[in-house]
Formats: structure tokens, C-alpha cells, sequence
């Protein structure tokens, strides 16, 4: 800020009207998002290319939360989205705790293998997965979901969990244990309370993953009763034409879970992400 301050005032313009583009430019998409939603579907097309409508109406969002199965597609990605975020962390944590706490044999293969998993495309592992998932009787279920996106985010989160386990000095829990604590009560009441910024960084990270995917949504799951919002979008694209007032409508209301959640985590993440930039 003070560097700011000593810049001259056309500097000083010029960072502002940059900043000021940049976040235009990210959010116009969301701007158009909500424009096509609000458009009456007669002029969608007549009126493609204005910036603003020349009218407005809600009618899409009516007909997508009364006339059609959002709300059970809505409902269906919430609990995937939840359940997978609240499993992949948990597991993290303790998979990232121990890594940055213990050395043990293997550990340097089991930390390569969780990188190579990461390599492989998806296109080349999904016909395995479903195999797996149609052998074990989980086809059509949220519960195949959950434990397919879990296995998926656990490498990237497990090593997200050790990066702020590794930023905090191994003498805190030494000195809890020296004063009676077990190594568990000192994991419970002394680093764990220093991790929250970790945590919700990874709670965001992985409830986004799994809010979003779609390929393994649209392979593992085909009963209308299970679909998860990515995959009833599809529902919108019919053979010959697509409603996009709909769609679009569809696409505006789903962002309400995700900034309601990240409303909620927000004071953890940013610490998170600052954290993991600046050590010490």
C-alpha cells in the first residue's frame, strides 16, 4: 500500500483501470450468464448479440425450479459435493500430517505413486472404473460418486494438507507432549486449530472439484433419480434444438451452493491460500 501511495497519480490510474478490466473480464461471463437467463426466449436469438435486453423475465428460472427435476439434480450434487469434500479432507489431513510428521519406508514410493496417479488421463481410466463400479453393484448411485471423486482428490489434497502441516513448528507439539499430552490430544487441540486456513482451502478446492465433474457423473450415473446438476444440464440439449433461457437459468441458480460455501469458508481460505504463499 505505500508503494502505492509514493506511485504518481497516472501510475496510480493505470493500476486501477487495469484491475478494473481484469475484473470485467472475469466476470463477464457470469454477467451473460444471467442476461440470456432473464431474456425471453423469443428474443434469445433476435437479440443475441445486445448487451442488455430490451426486456426481462423470470419465467426461466420458474419453469426450471416447477417443470423439471433441478431441484433433485440440485439436491443429488449437494450431497456428493459435501460428502466428498468432508471424506477427501479428513483423509488428508491424516495422510498430510503423516508425511510431514514421520519418516517410514516407503515413504518416497507411496508419494511417487500418488504423483503418477495424477498423470494418467481420465479418458484411459473410466472404462476400469466402471467395471469395478458395475462388479461391486454401485452403478446408479451417488454413493459410487462420492468414493470415485474421493479417490481422485485425495493425492492433491493429501499434499496441499502436509504444505501447512510442514509450515508449522514441529516444538509446539513436543512442548504439548511434554506437558501430558498424547500425540493425538496435541494433533487435536494444537496443530489441527493452526490447519483451519489448510482445511477450508481444501474443503474449497475439493467441494468445486466434485460440484463440477462431469465425465464420471455422466458415465457411472443413467437413472434420472440420481442425475447431479452437471449432468442435468444435459437434459436442456434435445436432438434438434436447445433451451437455452432454461439452461442458462439452471446455470445461475447453481451458484448458489457454491458462494454460500465459500461465504462460509472465506476467512479460512484466503488465509489458506496466503499461508501457502508466504512462510514464517
Amino acid at each position: 500500500m505505500s508503494a502505492l501511495r509514493n506511485s504518481s497519480p497516472l501510475a496510480v490510474t493505470g493500476k486501477y483501470l487495469a484491475l478494473a478490466f481484469y475484473v470485467a473480464f472475469a466476470l463477464f461471463p457470469l454477467y451473460w450468464l444471467v442476461k440470456i437467463a432473464i431474456t425471453p426466449d423469443k428474443l434469445i436469438f433476435t437479440e443475441g448479440t445486445a448487451l442488455f435486453p430490451s426486456e426481462f423475465t423470470f419465467e426461466n428460472f420458474q419453469t426450471v425450479l416447477i417443470a423439471t427435476d433441478f431441484l433433485s439434480y440440485f439436491k443429488n450434487s449437494v450431497i456428493v459435493s459435501i460428502g466428498t469434500a468432508a471424506i477427501t479432507t479428513a483423509i488428508a489431513a491424516a495422510a498430510g500430517y503423516a508425511f510431514s510428521r514421520f519418516d517410514f519406508r516407503g515413504k518416497r514410493l507411496i508419494i511417487a505413486l500418488m504423483l503418477i496417479t495424477q498423470m494418467f488421463p481420465l479418458l484411459m481410466i473410466i472404462a476400469p472404473i466402471y467395471k469395478i463400479v458395475a462388479a461391486i453393484g454401485l452403478l446408479n448411485s451417488l454413493t459410487s460418486l462420492i468414493i470415485v471423486y474421493t479417490a481422485f482428490n485425495i493425492p492433491f489434497a493429501t499434499f496441499l494438507m502436509q504444505s501447512f502441516f510442514d509450515g508449522i513448528p514441529k516444538d509446539l507439539e513436543e512442548a504439548g507432549m511434554i506437558d501430558g499430552c498424547s500425540r493425538f490430544e496435541a494433533l487435536r487441540k494444537i496443530i489441527l486449530p493452526l490447519t483451519l486456513p489448510g482445511l477450508g482451502a481444501t474443503l474449497g478446492f475439493v467441494f468445486t472439484a466434485a460440484w463440477s465433474e462431469l465425465l464420471f457423473a455422466l458415465m457411472l450415473i443413467n437413472s434420472n433419480d440420481t442425475m447431479t446438476f452437471p449432468v442435468g444440464l444435459l437434459t436442456f440439449v434435445s436432438k434438434f434444438s436447445v433451451d437455452w433461457g432454461q439452461m442458462m437459468a439452471a446455470g445461475v441458480l447453481a451458484l448458489v451452493p457454491s458462494c454460500l460455501f465459500f461465504i462460509f469458508i472465506q476467512r479460512y481460505l484466503v488465509q489458506g491460500l496466503t499461508s501457502g504463499a508466504v512462510k514464517g
